[in-house]
């Protein structure tokens, strides 16, 4: 897909590369850390895992309007918590296909050296005042990018690395989430050692941005409906025609060989009673946040009406995927589901480090409601809240 394309691929965030206020080559600031503020010495305890309450608020469609005066909401969850990031690199191997090379890189609250000065320690001491913590999986391009944000507020993140955006539908559509799946086992069944007691695999959530969002909508329990995406080539339906863009990377080149495309992805995913495949997911994976996605072609109305995890999307209103991530929420067959409109941005906003960082608070708050039982932190992101932050509209905006 094209979402993350060359400006993000030249400015790939590497360790030790960032520090507060220092410009990536060839890209916009990208602040890891929205705020200079001090963390604690001592890193207070994660409170004990709660399983969490759905917050089920029906979202009523946002109208774009001139924005109003109000006191802006803060965004705390933006700013740096108590836990110091660290990181570390493993290598591993599919055996169930082919040893296929699946490299990750964790994430996770460490302890900081001394005299540090950099802002992620790359394999510091792990700090265990708080494990084990709850896992958000992803890919490693979108880690790097909130990673710090969201190991400071107690989780481990991990990613998959050398997976990436792609220009046209192809088996990547299937890799990479089954990349994501195999991680999440191995990290339960045969950890690395040093990681055994460090990490919380049954309350894991999935995020991602662009194509990673696609991999994300894939394990929120939706499921591919082979009929309707054949049905749209080689002429798309009105519905998916009007979703189609220069950004769109669904097209109907698996059509020419679907056998080959389902073989692909097995038996085990293919298989099913009612012609939709079996989805791509775990059950450990609580909750998801699809940011700036697309899979409509794929997954379409029967597909999605399959979606049973918590469900927060976000995306800007000047996206070219606007419309479509639009129309997914509106199928999404989950009750827990929220949409923040980011408006007037468009799908370049994540090189942006205002924009992530907000992107943060709320992707904070919703994994810590559904993740780690913080209940208090639901106002973070309820209709109020988003509504009195300014160029935020709670919901999916629509023309004046």
């Amino acid at each position: 897909m094209k979402r993350l394309d060359k400006r993000l691929k030249a400015g790939r965030l590497m360790p030790g590369m960032l520090m507060p206020g220092m410009l990536m080559p060839g890209m916009l600031v990208l602040l890891l850390v929205a705020c200079t503020s001090t963390a604690p010495a001592t890193p207070s305890p994660t409170p004990p895992l709660a399983t969490a309450t759905p917050i089920v608020t029906p979202v009523a469609t946002a109208t774009e309007a001139p924005s109003t005066a109000v006191t802006p909401e803060p965004l705390p969850l933006s700013e740096a918590g108590p836990y110091f990031p660290g990181k570390r690199s493993y290598a591993w191997s599919d055996a169930s296909r082919g040893d296929r090379s699946v490299e990750v890189i964790v994430w996770y609250p460490a302890l900081k050296p001394a005299d540090f000065t950099g802002t992620i320690a790359r394999d510091a001491d792990f700090d265990l005042s708080g494990a084990p913590y709850p896992l958000i999986i992803t890919s490693a391009k979108v880690g790097h990018i909130f990673a710090p944000y969201l190991v400071s507020h107690g989780f481990v993140m991990v990613g998959v690395d050398r997976i990436d955006s792609y220009p046209k539908m192809n088996e990547q559509m299937l890799d990479q989430p089954l990349d994501l799946l195999f991680m999440l086992n191995h990290l339960v069944t045969d950890p690395p050692q040093e990681l055994v007691g460090l990490i919380d695999a049954e309350h894991t959530g999935a995020m991602g941005y662009s194509f990673d969002g696609y991999n994300t909508l894939a394990m929120s329990g939706a499921r591919i409906d082979p009929a309707y995406y054949l049905a749209q080539c080689p002429i798309p339906d009105a519905t998916t025609q009007a979703i189609v863009g220069k950004l769109s990377a669904f097209d109907c080149g698996p059509a020419a060989d679907w056998n080959a495309f389902a073989a692909h992805a097995g038996p085990t995913y293919t298989t099913s009673d009612d012609g939709l495949w079996q989805p791509l997911t775990d059950p450990r994976i609580r909750a998801v946040i699809p940011l700036a996605c697309e899979g409509w072609w794929l997954f379409g109305e029967r597909g999605l009406a399959a979606v049973d995890r918590p469900t927060l999307m976000l995306d800007g209103t000047a996206d070219e995927l606007y419309a479509e991530n639009a129309l997914i929420f509106e199928h999404l067959g989950v009750a827990d589901k929220r949409f923040i409109s980011f408006v007037s941005q468009d799908h370049m906003m994540i090189f942006d480090g205002e924009w992530v960082a907000r992107m943060a608070h709320f992707v904070t708050a919703f994994f810590g409601v559904h993740l780690q039982g913080r209940q208090e932190w639901a106002q973070y992101f309820s209709e109020s809240f988003v509504n009195n932050t300014p160029d935020l509209k709670a919901g999916v905006v629509t023309a004046p």
